[in-house]
């Protein structure tokens, strides 16, 4: 179904992983420290990576940032009970979710598998959405999973193309953080208003890159993109 690269110096965990992931169907590759991960994601095609955090050569953290200079691959975290500050770390690097240890293997497949579908889904036509949305200068390209601004593209992953994408479909509505997290997530996940934040702030850390912020916060309440008016050469 999918390739999964695992990253994880404790080779039980490793071991706990794979036959998770095999057992759903899944191909796994394994990478034992954080240099050898980054060899493994060069050289060979993973759909997805599983990636601890504390990892001798260089830290989940170094790797998440590298791979995110080229790749919107699906990051999946583990870390540690006592690793808050690095989970909010990594999810501002750009990783997509995370799981603490000790965890539960069948709680492991089923975030990989939500993962998955959600790294697919805008790559697909909504059937009650057009195929493009687009408020001023800000636009996104559903079947081609593009987001532009003023027809410069900012790199999304997949799950900040979909929070941008509910936000883009009513520009100007103000969704609250637990609207973003069931429309992004969908049911049976495990997300916090947190990981939206964080989220979000990863969107608008590469909007500012182009001297824009299409996306407003309502302070206690939620999210909204700025209603802004067209461009002069469209009309």
């Amino acid at each position: 179904m999918a390739t999964v690269l695992v990253a994880d110096d404790d080779r039980h965990i490793r071991e706990v992983v794979r036959f998770a992931l095999e057992r759903d169907g899944h191909q796994v590759i394994e990478a034992e420290d954080g240099a050898r991960a980054l060899e493994r994601f060069r050289t060979d095609s993973a759909d997805l990576i599983v990636l601890d955090i504390v990892m001798p050569e260089r830290d989940g953290l170094e790797v998440c940032r590298e791979v995110r200079r080229t790749s919107p691959v699906p990051i999946l975290f583990l870390s540690s009970r006592d690793e808050e500050l690095d989970r909010i770390l990594g999810l501002e690097m750009g990783a997509d979710d995370y799981v603490t240890k000790p965890f539960s293997p069948r709680e492991l497949a089923a975030r990989v598998k939500a993962m998955l579908r959600r790294a697919a889904a805008p790559r697909l036509e909504p059937s009650d959405s057009p195929a493009a949305l687009r408020s001023g200068e800000l636009e996104l390209d559903v079947a081609r999973h593009q987001c532009l601004w003023h027809g410069s593209e900012v790199f999304l992953t997949a799950t900040e193309f979909l929070l941008l994408h509910s936000l883009l479909r009513t520009p100007g509505r103000v969704y609250a953080r637990p609207e973003l997290v069931e429309r992004a997530y969908g049911d049976g996940h495990h997300i916090t208003e947190r990981t939206v934040d964080s989220h979000i702030r990863r969107i608008r850390q590469k909007f500012a890159e182009l001297g824009a912020d299409p996306i407003e916060t309502i302070y206690g309440v939620g999210y909204r993109i700025r209603e802004t008016g067209k461009h002069p050469e469209r009309g």
